[in-house]
């Protein structure tokens, strides 16, 4: 019997930003610090709360301290740039 192999594939930008919406808990449509460190950590990322705010600080185009739909797009590119293939 041949044991299956497990390939990585990584994911689309659209994957992924239908995964980092998730994140927003409250429902405002906007990804907070907070909501953004809980769904990391949730991925099984190390160092949540560092990683979150390095994404926030990248992404945050308005400085206004959350994500909104407009910012997105750039969440999902650094995330995807910064951690490569996620599950």
């Amino acid at each position: 019997m041949r044991k299956a192999r497990q390939v990585e594939v990584p994911l689309t930008e659209e994957q992924l930003k239908g995964m980092i919406r998730r994140f927003d808990t409250d429902g405002d449509g906007k990804i907070s610090r907070k909501e953004l460190k809980v769904g990391l950590r949730s991925l099984g990322l190390r160092f949540s709360g560092f990683r979150a705010i390095r994404a926030l600080h990248h992404a945050d185009a308005n400085g206004d301290g959350v994500i909104n739909d407009d910012e997105m797009n750039e969440l999902a590119k650094y995330v995807s740039n910064k951690w490569g293939r996620m599950r």
